[in-house]
């Protein structure tokens, strides 16, 4: 990278890398598109101090780093491109607030549908809340490393149940009681591997508030598992906390990292604008 003026400052030891960009026309490059998407691969999170990028930027930025996909909306009214997710509270642009509210709790995108995860989730924030909403991420990369040898052999071969409904539970009771059974009645389940083996042969966990059961172990023996390996993966060594600045840009591994907002105020006007790289991989032990 000697030759441009991107440079990379790790946040925190094991997570994290805040990605200074001196000359904002070399950012749109294959060259660079390269060296942050490696580095994203390294360290889980990069963060691009109000960047201040458009649509129009943050899709060219998008399409560099891999092929777009776009994950489904939860509304008709969105105002943007439509590769381009509005993730807002505001009631005129979202009328399904139940799953931006569902983001209050770690979880993967994309992990239970019939696709590859995605690759990565790159968010830009357009306003920000005065309290609350900053993003917490966790990497299941680093989680899974960490564990002790006799623990990574007693989870080596567990499957566990995804699924949008185990994702919505904590919220159940912030859902009008007359969309309640329909929201939380989804009912389509996806079995995981509990530890996913990379092409690159990296190990993470795949848990998160969509993981809902384990195979083959009691229920709640299985939701006690899961829950210690979330609050595990979220530890301060393996997870950083992100505050936004409007302008801020953000790029996670969404294949190897949790992430979560803190709670904000629906009034709070916060708006992030999402787009997503698709997956080259699905779920494999």
């Amino acid at each position: 990278m000697s030759r441009m003026s991107i440079r990379f400052e790790d946040i925190k030891p094991l997570i994290g890398s805040t990605v200074h960009v001196d000359r904002r026309d070399e950012l749109f490059t294959e060259e660079a598109a390269k060296a942050c998407r490696a580095k994203l691969e390294e360290r889980g999170v990069l963060v691009f101090p109000q960047l201040n990028l458009d649509d129009e930027e943050q899709l060219r930025f998008t399409d560099l780093l891999g092929e777009r996909i776009k994950l489904t909306r939860d509304s008709s009214t969105q105002e943007t491109d439509e590769d381009v997710y509005q993730v807002t509270l505001d009631a005129k642009i979202n009328r399904q607030p139940e799953y931006v509210l569902g983001t209050f709790f770690y979880h993967m995108d994309g992990i239970t549908v019939d696709m590859p995860p995605p690759f990565a989730t790159l968010l830009s924030a357009r306003r920000v809340s005065a309290t609350g909403g900053e993003t917490e991420f966790a990497s299941t990369y680093r989680a899974y490393e960490h564990l002790p040898e006799e623990e990574k052999r007693a989870i080596a071969d567990l499957k566990v149940r995804h699924s949008v409904a185990s994702s919505l539970r904590p919220i159940a009771d912030a859902i009008p009681e007359a969309d309640r059974e329909r929201v939380t009645s989804i009912g389509v389940i996806h079995e995981h591997p509990l530890v996913w083996t990379h092409k690159s042969g990296r190990k993470s966990l795949v848990i998160g508030s969509s993981a809902d059961s384990v195979v083959g172990l009691p229920i709640i023996h299985g939701r006690a598992l899961i829950a210690r390996l979330n609050e595990w993966a979220g530890q301060p060594d393996f997870s950083l906390r992100h505050k936004w600045q409007a302008g801020d840009f953000v790029i996670w591994d969404n294949t190897g990292a949790l992430h979560r907002a803190l709670p904000y105020d629906f009034d709070s006007g916060r708006m992030m604008h999402r787009t997503s790289i698709a997956g080259t991989e699905s779920v494999a032990a």
